[in-house]
């Protein structure tokens, strides 16, 4: 008995030994840094150095590749796979058994390595697998026709009345299929414009995006954008231009399409897209030892969170849909729409009402407000790769209903900054000065966001962002406006801060004011306008 147990003790140890995991190899530098900085063309394209110009994003070392003889030494070590890379994180994405993969701490160039199996780095987890787009794959049996609802919730019907339908901005979507798109006639006007611009699909690393039929999920996605069919359906930016990236293999669940993600944010960012779209969420795994908890997503601890916040870091406005958690006991957002830096969407029905499936904010994203706002996911007209006007729920597809119109509405105000146009579109919502876990800051108005970036601009105006913030306001003054006084009142109307302000544009510490509900006022000779801001 007792050699019996042995024996299998040993075969335990033996199939543990064997079995292959994932991790993440953080590298130490970038030997080609300097020479990189130095010639910026080489490592983006000229759109993408023109977008951090004018959005005064600095070009740094995050922008310059990983470098390749690093790559190609981890492809010779025993039992080591390459899957992905990140010149973001400057890690490499690898599997192998975790012996072997712990074999690489030794080589000069490795600083860390993080294993995706929690259970290597920290406490095991375990929750159970459901399908991420069951909700979405569930069918339900220029005049908008069946579009008119989820167009006029928001008020982006204005906006295309005006000619903004998202001209001249430029979308990648991140997705797990988008199989028919360059062929089916609901995308026809998107192919006549030449505003389909290009793809790659990152799980089969092909250039081909509509090869894989395992997922028409994306094909669906982007026609809430994108899609057109003469007085039957009309996308909320019909006329941007679209990046399409399959990251997702619908096939499994693993971290690595996180890493696939991140890689196809990198690409978007050297390309010099303006707005990433992604209907994805990350929770829990195939292998549980992968899983997150509610807990964690507290915008700090995935990889794909974190890939999403240096998306937005440089420049990318970040449209993520909240997820289909809200009636499962996980309830809250999943990864990257934890990110406090990404505009999470949740979700409403035709009456602009709550949907249960919608996920809510929760204890972990604490001093920000999860979702951000809200848009159709209930019963919301979309277009299949058979071409075919349908019906799905899914705040997949909020999430694009409100990308799309956000794309027209930064067509409108195109000098305002990503995060600016974040707080606009916030601001103009129906529960901006109540939010919930619910609806976030509620169903915005598209159109009175417009009016609150043109405001914005007149001489009577300024600006000031992030709202909320956590240790600096950035403050822009009119041109025409040469000095202001400042003042910072809190609750109870007590002056807690005063300065005399005569530059465009300041930058303003609070990092020293507790938490809670603040007034600004800021006056001129001719105005004064008072704003309350959130300190986290």
């Amino acid at each position: 008995m007792i050699r019996k147990l042995t024996m299998l003790l040993l075969f335990l140890i033996t199939i543990s030994s064997y079995s292959q995991e994932d991790a993440w190899i953080y590298l130490i530098d970038k030997p080609n840094v300097s020479s990189a900085l130095a010639n910026p063309i080489s490592i983006l394209t000229q759109k993408a150095i023109d977008r951090k110009q004018n959005h005064n994003i600095a070009i740094d070392e995050r922008d310059v590749p990983v470098d390749e003889a690093y790559i190609s030494d981890l492809k010779t070590k025993a039992g080591i796979t390459v899957l992905a890379k990140s010149k973001w994180f400057n890690a490499v994405h690898v599997r192998g058994t975790e012996a072997d993969i712990n074999a690489l701490s030794v080589l000069t160039y490795v600083d860390t390595i993080d294993f995706a199996n929690k259970s290597l780095n920290t406490a095991s987890r375990s929750n159970a697998v459901i399908g991420k787009t069951n909700i979405e794959d569930e069918t339900i049996n220029f005049t908008y026709g069946n579009t008119l609802n989820q167009v006029e919730m928001i008020n982006v019907d204005d906006l295309h009345v005006a000619d903004f339908t998202g001209e001249g901005i430029t979308i990648a979507v991140m997705d797990s299929g988008f199989p028919s798109v360059n062929t089916m006639g609901a995308f026809q006007r998107l192919r006549d414009n030449n505003d389909l611009l290009d793809g790659y699909d990152f799980v089969d690393r092909t250039s081909d995006v509509y090869a894989s039929t395992a997922s028409s999920h994306g094909t669906r996605v982007l026609s809430t954008m994108a899609g057109f069919v003469q007085d039957q359906f009309v996308g909320t930016a019909p006329d941007a231009s679209y990046y399409l990236f399959r990251t997702e293999d619908s096939s499994s669940e693993t971290p690595l399409e996180e890493s696939y993600w991140v890689e196809a944010a990198e690409r978007s960012d050297s390309l010099g897209v303006d707005m990433i779209n992604t209907s994805l969420g990350y929770r829990v795994f195939d292998n549980a030892n992968y899983d997150y908890t509610p807990a964690d997503m507290n915008g700090q601890v995935a990889f794909i969170t974190k890939g999403a916040s240096i998306a937005a870091e440089k420049g990318i406005l970040v449209v993520v849909s909240a997820g289909n958690a809200g009636a499962t006991t996980w309830q809250t957002v999943g990864a990257p729409a934890d990110s406090p830096n990404v505009l999470s969407i949740g979700g409403v029905d035709a009456n602009g009402n709550y949907v249960s499936f919608s996920s809510q904010g929760g204890t972990a994203q604490i001093g920000y407000q999860k979702p951000d706002v809200v848009a159709r996911a209930g019963s919301a007209f979309v277009i299949d790769q058979s071409n075919n006007i349908t019906q799905n729920n899914g705040t997949s597809f909020s999430g694009p209903i409100m990308c799309g119109g956000i794309a027209s509405l930064w067509q409108a105000i195109p000098d305002a900054l990503p995060t600016e146009v974040m707080d606009y579109v916030r601001q103009s919502a129906s529960q901006y000065n109540s939010p919930d876990d619910f609806l976030g800051y509620g169903i915005p108005d598209l159109a009175l966001a417009r009016s609150l970036g043109l405001d914005e601009e007149s001489i009577n105006s300024y600006s000031f962002y992030p709202n909320p913030v956590k240790n600096e306001i950035n403050l822009r003054l009119p041109s025409v406006i040469r000095t202001i006084k400042l003042s910072i009142y809190s609750q109870l109307g007590q002056e807690i801060y005063q300065s005399i302000i005569d530059e465009v544009l300041t930058t303003i510490d609070v990092s020293k004011l507790s938490a809670g509900i603040y007034v600004m006022k800021l006056s001129s000779e001719s105005n004064s306008q008072t704003f309350k801001f959130v300190k986290e």
